[in-house]
């Protein structure tokens, strides 16, 4: 079969079940990572997993022990399945004397040799292709590249198939101009599609008006913003500087706490009768944040828009405007 698959085509392979002995999960769309682990899981069956799938870090686990791992025989089912998260720091480990090139040189001669009952997944954000063992994987694994699209064509085709996921189609117009705001960027593609599906909740097409109100980075970074917007019931501007404090680089897990602490004191300064809906919400998205119950920018992009928009009786929770 082919040594290299974008994600679609993945995803069909691997509910085949007739998986290979390598592959390399790799890029910078970490949402697309985490849906083709779960995928390379539900090859097994769920009750048998537990004997049968292992879930390895590359910072936390030594390579002899990962080794040993990958050659436990398979419990009832044709082959075992060991994935490594976090691939890229037993690969390329920062330190380098005698003991890391001696693991280096053991897991290099697995690749070029794997166990033919167990299947082994790397999943890493980037490997430097200049080094051994990334040329070893793009020869002997699978490689499937979460991150960038070909083209604007290709990147047109993943836009609607995310769209039609929400259960909601997208104009073509509207579709053209995400890309020519993200690029083909699958990361930057994922959030600017999410925010846009979300701003036209409960209708069946994404417009290109409701693209223009969310799409791109046309605003100030400036990390009270959101808050901001927030005051003047602006939900679309309100979700671009959301977009624009994660696209900056900061830790979502951190990034997630302080943002929900901005709008925490916020909720605390709106009118008596509209705070306790409002910190209903909040509550729910604090537990859903600790418990990484979803991701944390999706999350609040969800908080945001219910709390300027309004629950479920159409009410606004947040007024259209607020003074402090």
């Amino acid at each position: 079969m082919a040594s290299r698959l974008k994600p679609a085509a993945a995803r069909t392979h691997i509910a085949s079940g007739a998986l290979e002995p390598l592959y390399l999960v790799v890029g910078g769309d970490q949402a697309e990572k985490t849906g083709l682990v779960a995928a390379f899981g539900d090859v097994i069956e769920a009750e048998l997993r537990a004997f049968n799938v292992e879930r390895v870090y590359g910072g936390e686990i030594a390579v002899h022990d990962l080794l040993d791992l990958v050659r436990i025989l398979p419990m009832m089912v044709p082959r075992r399945l060991v994935i490594v998260m976090q691939a890229e720091k037993i690969l390329e480990p920062k330190k380098q004397n005698e003991d890391t090139e001696r693991d280096l040189d053991a897991l290099g001669a697995y690749i070029q040799a794997p166990e033919s009952l167990t299947t082994v997944v790397f999943v890493a954000d980037a490997l430097d292709r200049r080094r051994r063992l990334a040329k070893l994987l793009e020869k002997h694994a699978v490689v499937i590249e979460c991150g960038m699209l070909a083209d604007g064509g290709e990147a047109v085709h993943w836009i609607r198939a995310r769209v039609a996921e929400h259960g909601m189609a997208i104009e073509p117009e509207a579709a053209a101009l995400l890309v020519r705001r993200a690029g083909l960027d699958v990361a930057r593609l994922r959030g600017e599609v999410e925010r846009a599906c979300l701003f036209a909740a409960g209708r069946q097409t994404v417009t290109l008006a409701d693209a223009m109100e969310v799409a791109g980075a046309a605003v100030s970074l400036d990390e009270w913003a959101v808050v901001n917007a927030m005051r003047t019931g602006a939900t679309a501007l309100a979700l671009r500087e959301l977009a624009l404090l994660f696209d900056a680089g900061e830790d979502p897990r951190k990034l997630g706490p302080m943002v929900l602490g901005q709008i925490r004191s916020y909720v605390e300064k709106l009118p008596t009768a509209r705070q306790g809906p409002a910190f209903d919400v909040l509550l729910r998205t604090d537990l859903a944040l600790k418990t990484s119950a979803g991701d944390p920018r999706i999350l609040l992009e969800r908080l945001v828009v219910e709390l300027c928009e309004g629950g479920q009786d159409g009410r606004r929770v947040c007024p259209p405007s607020f003074s402090d």
